[in-house]
C-alpha cells in the first residue's frame, strides 16, 4: 500500500502539481488519495530518503525543491554508472543471462507497437535491471541502485511524451546489440547517451510543466 501511495505522490510531485514548498498534510493526502494516515506517513518517509520531501521534527512535510544542477547532476552520475555497468555486461554476462535480455527487448518492441506505455516503462526497468545484475559487480550494482531510485519517478514520467517510448526502444537497440556482440566500448556509450537523453526527456516535461504553473499562477 505505501509504496504505490508513494509511487502516486512521487508523480504528483514531480508533474509539478505539488510546487516547491507545498505542505504535504498527512490528513489532506489521506483524503485525497482514499487510504488511512499510515501508508501517506510511509510514502512521506520513503519520498524523504529520495530527495523529494523534506520532513522536519513536529512539522509537515514540504516538498523539496529541485534544482536544475542538482537534476543534471543526479542523471550524469547515473549515467556514468550504469554505462560502466554496460562495458562489464557486455564482457560478463551469461549466456542465460543474454537470452532473457534478447526477450525483454523484444517484449518492449511488442509493448511499442501496441503503445502500452504502462507495460513499456515495467520492460525498461527490466532490462535495466538485467544489465545491472549481467555486470556480475555487487558494488558497482548496489551504488547504482540507490542512485537509479532517486530518479524513478522522473524516468517513468518522460514516457507521458510518446515519442519518447519509441526513442527509447530504438536506444535499447543499440545497447542490446553491442551487448550482444561482447562490445564492451560500444555499450558503455550507448547506455551512456541513453540515459543523458532520458534526462533531456524528463527535464522538457518539468519545464513544461514549470510553465504551465508560472501560467497558472499569472491568472
Amino acid at each position: 500500500m505505501s509504496n504505490d501511495v508513494c509511487q502516486r505522490l512521487a508523480d504528483e510531485i514531480v508533474l509539478g502539481h505539488f510546487p516547491p514548498g507545498t505542505r504535504l498534510e498527512e490528513a489532506m493526502l489521506a483524503d485525497k488519495l482514499g487510504v488511512s494516515r499510515t501508508p501517506i506517513r510511509e510514502a512521506l518517509r520513503q519520498l524523504a530518503t529520495l530527495g523529494l520531501v523534506e520532513c522536519r521534527p513536529n512539522r509537515s512535510a514540504t516538498v523539496a525543491l529541485i534544482t536544475e544542477e542538482r537534476f543534471t547532476h543526479l542523471f550524469e552520475s547515473i549515467g556514468d554508472l550504469e554505462a560502466a555497468c554496460a562495458r562489464y555486461a557486455a564482457m560478463r554476462m551469461t549466456e542465460a543471462q543474454r537470452t532473457q535480455l534478447r526477450d525483454v527487448h523484444a517484449e518492449g518492441f511488442a509493448a511499442m507497437q501496441d503503445r502500452d506505455v504502462a507495460r513499456y516503462n515495467e520492460l525498461n526497468s527490466d532490462l535495466h535491471a538485467l544489465i545491472l545484475q549481467g555486470s556480475h559487480n555487487p558494488e558497482l550494482i548496489e551504488v547504482t541502485q540507490n542512485l537509479q531510485k532517486r530518479a524513478t519517478a522522473y524516468r517513468r514520467n518522460q514516457f507521458m511524451q510518446i515519442a519518447r517510448v519509441a526513442a527509447s526502444y530504438e536506444e535499447h537497440c543499440g545497447i542490446v546489440e553491442a551487448l550482444l556482440a561482447y562490445d564492451a566500448a560500444s555499450a558503455y556509450r550507448q547506455m551512456r547517451a541513453h540515459v543523458h537523453r532520458a534526462h533531456d526527456a524528463a527535464s522538457a516535461l518539468i519545464g513544461v510543466r514549470s510553465e504551465q504553473q508560472r501560467t497558472e499562477t499569472q491568472k
